[in-house]
């Protein structure tokens, strides 16, 4: 591989499973709280593709404000999960740059962004849908699983530059949810579709799942990874 990881301090420790041919598209996916890329490494290797490169980066260890100021991997500090809590505003934003420098990491080794896709649970989730419609290049698809959007006051104005107003978006939501509440999941998806073109957003809620995946959900991700980033 070309090009020198260290330059993007994410991607110098990020978990990466490789395709099984050539890589002609990439996936980055983003853990949620207190988690590790490893766990979705792992998810990712059960639905992957042969043509397709998995990153799974590992957020920074910071004091989180929601626990007690605990020092746990975050992409950004929590202050509480509802839609009128404060928020980190210059943590989320700087999360988001780091990013986007992985995804100009990949166009600089051949993968251009629109064959990147961006994806994550929980907090992930929440940080790919903000980068995703603060960045300039138009990507191949948006996954969100039971997450929120950040600062979602700023929106659509937060989201006048960016590329990706006709991309595809697949959010995700366990109806048993405690932690984020599926509600809060629905708002998202209705906000989503003030700023992207409104048929680009599809939300699919699974019964019985609570602030996790599931097998069915996994299959969603699957299809929809398989039909944005064809072989080619």
């Amino acid at each position: 591989m070309c090009g020198n990881n260290m330059s993007v301090p994410l991607l110098a420790e990020a978990v990466t499973v490789s395709g099984t041919e050539k890589e002609t598209a990439a996936v980055i996916f983003l853990h949620g709280l207190g988690d590790s890329g490893h766990g979705w490494a792992d998810a990712m290797t059960s639905i992957r593709l042969p043509h397709v490169k998995y990153i799974c980066p590992h957020a920074p260890r910071i004091p989180v404000t929601l626990n007690m100021k605990m020092i746990m991997p975050s992409w950004f500090d929590l202050m509480g999960l509802s839609p009128d809590s404060p928020e980190d505003e210059a943590g989320i934003k700087r999360a988001s740059e780091n990013i986007k420098a992985i995804i100009e990491h990949e166009a600089k080794n051949g993968i251009p962004p629109n064959r990147v896709m961006l994806g994550g649970f929980s907090q992930g989730g929440a940080l790919s849908l903000y980068t995703a419609l603060t960045c300039q290049h138009q990507l191949a698809g948006v996954v969100g699983l039971s997450c929120w959007l950040p600062l979602h006051t700023s929106f659509p104005q937060a989201a006048s530059n960016s590329g990706n107003r006709e991309t595809p978006i697949l959010q995700c939501h366990g109806e048993d949810d405690h932690m984020i509440p599926v509600q809060f999941g629905a708002m998202t998806a209705e906000k989503l579709k003030t700023i992207v073109s409104p048929q680009k957003v599809t939300f699919i809620t699974y019964p019985g799942v609570m602030h996790s995946s599931c097998p069915q959900e996994m299959s969603a991700v699957k299809e929809f990874i398989e039909k944005q980033l064809p072989r080619i």
